[in-house]
């Protein structure tokens, strides 16, 4: 069982200037979108593991690959997400079930060397639906310098019987972060943020 792509999209931002002010380092997000048919649209179907456990794989690899060679190289990502829109004739559910699963996300997450959670947004919209991929430090949850989110649309996608499927990457946090990060936030209420039981 083989996930039909109908085609394969790649966003590519690089940010020189932000906040009238020059970047130390050019700040860059990128992603690549899967364009799916979905097996499931326009009927309730009650088991969706048997293609959940079939196409996470084949797309995992296929966007792992792609997102890797946008930044050169699976250490240059430090910030990641991942995103599912499903077209109009299907559910949440299904944009959920090509995201959430380990054969998905765990190949990402092992490709790049992390240890958080992928961050998601999983929603239902018709063609040129916005496209919100948060992001966040791979290795580091409280890192608020790489809380992100990039936003791109397809003009033709997802149709009504499609599932949109992208994972997204960043090579560096906001330029000019000033707004601290949770840890010092903690500290602020008075936790020990070394003794993870007082939190």
């Amino acid at each position: 069982m083989q996930p039909k792509i109908r085609k394969i999209v790649t966003f590519d931002e690089e940010v020189f200037v932000e906040g009238y002010r020059k970047a130390d380092r050019p700040w860059r997000m990128f992603a690549v979108a899967a364009v799916v048919a979905n097996p499931w649209a326009g009927r309730y179907v009650a088991d969706l593991r048997p293609e959940i456990l079939a196409y996470g794989p084949i797309l995992g690899k296929e966007l792992s690959s792609r997102v890797i060679a946008l930044a050169g190289d699976g250490k240059a990502i430090e910030a990641y997400g991942k995103a599912a829109v499903v077209g109009l004739d299907g559910e949440v559910e299904h944009a959920s079930g090509l995201i959430h699963t380990l054969h998905f996300g765990n190949i990402f997450r092992q490709a790049v060397g992390a240890k958080s959670y992928l961050s998601f947004t999983n929603t239902r919209g018709a063609a040129n639906a916005p496209i919100m991929v948060p992001l966040m430090d791979k290795n580091d949850v409280g890192r608020r310098s790489h809380y992100l989110t990039l936003q791109f649309a397809i003009p033709d996608a997802p149709r009504a019987d499609e599932i949109v499927v992208v994972l997204g990457g960043a090579t560096t946090g906001r330029p000019h972060h000033r707004i601290g990060d949770r840890y010092q936030d903690l500290k602020d209420l008075g936790h020990d943020v070394d003794n993870p039981a007082s939190v």
